[in-house]
């Protein structure tokens, strides 16, 4: 396997990974404040399976970016990372990702100042990761060559169905009982 090649996949495998990892901790998030998860086990192991994908998915994501900075195909440079809709192919499809990944950062930088923020800016910013969700679904979905796949598809749409789901149902029930 030749070096653009094996970058490729390297960025296609940390790609799906990221998202997997982001869509196991917004769905244990949820699954805290809805109470609707509290089968899998109690809130603390919960918690720590949403803490640990939420550590997971930096350098997963991380490697993906290297990846396609290092891919001399995609073609994608730093500026790219820094500056939303500037590539001259794909500009939606990685300009979403560009944004996505600017916005869970911020989440990320916010969740380690949490003891220094109040409570209710800290809440106000975690909640960023629902637009940052949506943004990193409609990068998969327009860039993602994976998402053609019929597996791959069905579970980033049933894991997008399922955030909905528990988001609206967290916004008229608050938690459940």
């Amino acid at each position: 396997m030749d070096g653009p090649t094996f970058a490729w996949a390297l960025a296609r495998v940390c790609g799906l990974a990221a998202f997997t990892a982001l869509s196991i901790s917004l769905l244990t998030g949820l699954g805290l404040r809805t109470g609707v998860l509290d089968w899998l086990g109690s809130n603390r192991e919960l918690r720590a399976l949403h803490e640990y994908a939420t550590v997971l998915w930096a350098p997963l994501g991380g490697l993906h970016v290297l990846a396609l900075l290092l891919d001399t195909t995609a073609r994608v440079g730093l500026t790219d990372l820094l500056v939303p809709f500037r590539m001259p192919y794909g500009t939606l499809a990685i300009g979403l990702g560009t944004l996505s990944l600017q916005t869970y950062l911020l989440v990320g930088v916010t969740g380690w100042l949490r003891r220094r923020m109040g409570a209710r800016a800290w809440r106000w910013a975690h909640r960023l990761s629902y637009p940052a969700f949506g943004l990193l679904f409609g990068h998969g979905l327009l860039a993602g060559t994976d998402w053609g796949d019929p597996v791959i598809s069905t579970l980033a749409w049933a894991t997008a169905g399922l955030l909905l789901l528990l988001t609206v149902a967290r916004m008229v029930w608050g938690r459940l009982p």
